[in-house]
């Protein structure tokens, strides 16, 4: 009988432990969170276009970003990427769309970028939550990435007198999209209309990312053009592999999969 009262003990336990896995397990597929519900990320490059960000007037004063809050805020739900930079990378859309439209560039490859650099202002090449973007747009503190000085990274000796990174011996990059001070000197822009431009800025950042990645008149809907351009920003076949994951992924409206 002892024996009995002991299988059955056991048998109880078994049925209680399965509950409970099933109980998790339902929790976390009704929170998002079940690996089925992903959408397969094709391979493509360029990637996918995600849908457009829309038109808006980014010829008036004050900071044109602000108009796509409507259209970003449901976005970043899904998305995962912060309300300020979703505006950001829409408006550099935009802005290539009404003034180099032969460019083709989209935003979800914007935010790819964001996402590899900086995980979209939050991450400085070593530590996450570093700093984060204000209501301006602004990462806040000012993100400074490590020193070129040869050792792990290439070595780029300073450029600015430390002007712009605040190291006089050896460049960093800086910012949410990770710009060296010379590229900054010349593709740096005033996109948020505080007559300006700043790194640290995710609007002037991402305006200047359009700048660079469309120079020399390529075409990123072309395999080409735009391997050529993620190239420019970073001459690494793994660094455009990252960055096509993570644009594909938002023209899916979904986290990069080691978001």
């Amino acid at each position: 009988m002892r024996g009995g009262c002991g299988f059955m003990l056991v048998v109880v336990a078994l049925l209680a432990v399965i509950a409970l896995v099933g109980f998790l397990v339902a929790a976390m597929t009704s929170k998002g969170h079940s690996s089925s519900e992903r959408m397969p990320v094709p391979s493509d490059v360029p990637p996918a276009a995600a849908q457009p960000a829309p038109n808006i007037n980014i010829h008036g004063s004050g900071r044109s970003a602000l108009q796509l809050r409507q259209w970003a805020e449901p976005l970043a739900e899904k998305t995962g990427i912060p309300v300020q930079a979703l505006m950001a990378y829409g408006n550099a859309e935009v802005i290539a769309r009404q003034t180099r439209p032969e460019c083709g560039i989209t935003w979800n490859t914007l935010a790819g970028l964001g996402y590899v650099e900086t995980l979209h202002g939050t991450y400085d090449g070593q530590h996450y939550g570093v700093s984060k973007l204000n209501d301006e747009g602004f990462a806040e503190p000012p993100i400074f990435g490590p020193q070129l000085n040869g050792g792990e990274f290439a070595r780029v000796e300073d450029s600015d007198h430390g002007k712009l990174d605040g190291d006089k011996e050896f460049d960093r990059a800086m910012g949410p999209m990770q710009f060296i001070p010379q590229a900054w000197e010349t593709y740096g822009v005033d996109a948020n209309g505080d007559g300006k431009s700043s790194p640290q800025n995710i609007d002037d950042a991402a305006a200047a990312a359009v700048r660079l990645l469309c120079d020399f008149h390529r075409n990123l809907a072309t395999p080409e053009g735009w391997t050529k351009a993620i190239h420019a920003y970073n001459l690494s076949d793994e660094y455009v592999i990252k960055v096509r994951d993570a644009a594909a992924n938002y023209a899916l409206n979904q986290t990069p999969s080691r978001f």
